[in-house]
């Protein structure tokens, strides 16, 4: 069984994410990609385009659910506030499941699923919404007066 730390976890700026999005046919996400948020109460004033809200004290009863329904995705991207803290450990936490579910197919000789690629938001939503809050193809129900004096978290 192999251990998984934090470093094992890339990063994907915000400019590059936001080629994948614009990218997409339809919008908002490509078929391949998925982008989970996991801010709790501070969810409010946006959220990127076609993301999931899965907020991080939730994490644990909503892995199952969450391996199931981002089998197939190449790349899933998680992300909180700064994704500093819940973004990087939901990331870990997720990949560490996937790799024991991976082992258990391999064991039980089912079809593996899709190599995926678990990346991290540089900056979080913060730095997303800085650059991009007010693009309605990429932010989805952002709301600039919350954002006006900063990130109070």
């Amino acid at each position: 069984m192999s251990f998984y730390t934090i470093s094992d976890i890339g990063r994907i700026t915000r400019d590059d994410l936001s080629q994948h999005l614009l990218s997409a046919s339809p919008p908002p996400l490509p078929p391949h990609l998925a982008i989970v948020d996991v801010r709790d109460s501070d969810h409010v004033g946006g959220h990127i385009a076609g993301s999931t809200h899965i907020p991080s004290n939730t994490l644990d009863y909503r892995l199952p659910e969450l391996l199931r329904v981002l089998r197939d995705k190449q790349t899933v991207v998680f992300h909180c506030a700064l994704s500093q803290q819940r973004g990087p450990s939901a990331a870990l936490r997720y990949l560490r499941e996937r790799r024991k579910e991976e082992e258990r197919e391999r064991e039980a000789k089912e079809e593996e699923g899709v190599k995926q690629q678990v990346v991290v938001l540089e900056g979080g939503f913060v730095k997303w919404q800085e650059k991009f809050g007010e693009d309605k193809r990429l932010t989805e129900a952002y709301a600039p007066d919350i954002w006006a004096y900063g990130y109070q978290g």
